[in-house]
């Protein structure tokens, strides 16, 4: 009884949050990125560097090389889902935005970089850093396929925005039946999207 009097008695007011050692750095924003809905500008061997980068395999049951990595897919494959796909969102940015270190961050933070932060990336000037695609009957469902995002910029909501992007794409053309295949590894974090 008399601990649950002095528990009472506490007010949130004077609880104090610090951060522990051990909080996680704050999530660092993306670079700056042009996002196109136009299949045409995605290049099938940019795709299969993309997917190379990632370790992301299009096939159910991948066969890994020795070294883990899945075996990479085949361009003329690409060309051909890229063809049939319903819908196509790919993310480009610039090569200099892609480089890992503390400097780029610092420096692209900078009003010397303002303008050209705040204008949209060239797809020719760019490179393929993020896509998705989604197949559809065109009347009733679809299921989004393929989101993959270069692993230097991940964790930074560019996927998030890739399914979101597909999401209002479907839904502006009266689809809402939508899934998404991804594998047992994938699946809480797509979960949360759709």
């Amino acid at each position: 009884m008399a601990a649950t009097a002095s528990l009472s008695s506490i007010s949130f007011a004077s609880l104090h949050f610090f951060p522990s050692p051990q909080t996680p750095k704050r999530r660092r924003k993306p670079p700056p990125v042009s996002i196109s809905t136009n299949p045409s500008l995605v290049d099938p061997l940019q795709l299969q560097d993309l997917f190379r980068s990632a370790n992301f395999s299009c096939h159910r049951f991948p066969a890994l090389a020795a070294d883990g990595r899945a075996e990479p897919v085949d361009p003329g494959k690409l060309q051909i889902a890229l063809a049939h796909s319903f819908a196509v969102v790919s993310v480009f940015c610039r090569p200099k935005y892609l480089v890992e270190d503390d400097q780029n961050e610092i420096l692209g933070a900078g009003i010397a970089n303002f303008f050209e932060r705040a204008l949209p990336v060239p797809e020719s000037d760019g490179r393929l850093v993020g896509f998705g695609r989604a197949v559809s009957d065109g009347g009733l469902t679809a299921s989004i396929h393929d989101v993959v995002v270069i692993p230097s910029l991940q964790r930074r909501g560019i996927g998030r925005k890739i399914v979101e992007r597909m999401i209002r794409i479907l839904t502006s053309k009266g689809i809402y039946d939508m899934s998404a295949l991804c594998t047992e590894k994938e699946r809480h974090i797509k979960s949360s999207y759709i």
